[in-house]
């Protein structure tokens, strides 16, 4: 345990000292981030220039659910991205041998080996459109609440990691799974919106097949009208473990099934 501790703060050194290195690759990664973002936003804008409400939902409340949406979403990528080297390049180049050497569990390996600092503009943009919209969004404040709604975030952050992990895990059999992560992750962009907009197959798909509703459209609504916590919160509680546990054993599963690769 000590030797395991000491390699996870000489890994926690190692990225700073990378950031310190790559400051241009940062803000490179930053603006390029904010620019998506503001075209995302700037979207929500042009359509309620020509309607009132969009699923009953006015203005303020889209942008509230929009930029949490961006908080769970935003600590899982500063977190767990190497997960991406993975399923792209770490095990078709062979290079996931290194994680099996170390006196230090090979999945934590992987998602301590990097901080994605760009991260830090999801994240800002994220709690930025919510201290906007926050005001006139009719928002249910109660101590309660508040409390059940900061709690949720972990663990809408962990619904993003545990898919990360199921779709990185698949390179253990197919060398590389980059497609499937890209393919299944490009799903998150329908927690920024209401699930009631779409049709029952969809709201079905990113309920309970794919939950990234409950990322930020679920616990945004129980913020919204106070209503059906248990689903709303208790929901992202659940989906997360189940999809964690889901997650450990694929990996575990696949981490049995590799063989060294090689370019």
């Amino acid at each position: 345990m000590r030797r395991a501790f000491k390699i996870y703060r000489i890994l926690v050194a190692q990225n700073l000292k990378r950031i310190m290195e790559y400051k241009a690759d940062f803000l490179t990664g930053a603006v390029s981030f904010l620019i998506n973002q503001a075209i995302g936003i700037a979207f929500i804008f042009i359509i309620f220039s020509q309607i009132p409400a969009l699923a009953g939902f006015k203005l303020e409340q889209i942008v509230f659910i929009y930029g949490f949406s961006q908080v769970p979403k935003g600590l899982d990528h500063l977190l767990t991205d190497n997960l991406w080297s993975v399923g792209y390049f770490i095990i078709r180049k062979g290079d996931f041998d290194k994680y099996l050497t170390r006196p230090i569990n090979p999945l934590f390996h992987v998602i301590a080996e990097t901080f994605q600092v760009d991260a830090v503009g999801e994240l800002a943009v994220g709690i930025g459109l919510i201290a906007y919209s926050a005001p006139n969004a009719g928002l249910y404040i109660t101590p309660l609440s508040v409390t059940l709604f900061v709690l949720a975030i972990p663990f809408a952050a962990l619904i993003y990691t545990s898919i990360k992990i199921i779709t990185s895990a698949f390179a253990f059999w197919i060398k590389s799974s980059g497609f499937i992560i890209q393919m299944v992750y490009g799903m998150n962009e329908f927690a920024k919106y209401p699930t009631t907009i779409y049709n029952n197959a969809v709201k079905l798909f990113v309920t309970y097949i794919v939950p990234f509703a409950f990322t930020g459209y679920y616990p945004a609504l129980y913020i919204l009208t106070g209503e059906n916590p248990l689903f709303n919160i208790g929901g992202v509680v659940a989906v997360s473990i189940v999809f964690f546990v889901i997650s450990i054993l694929i990996w575990n599963r696949g981490l049995k099934a590799y063989e060294s690769a090689g370019s």
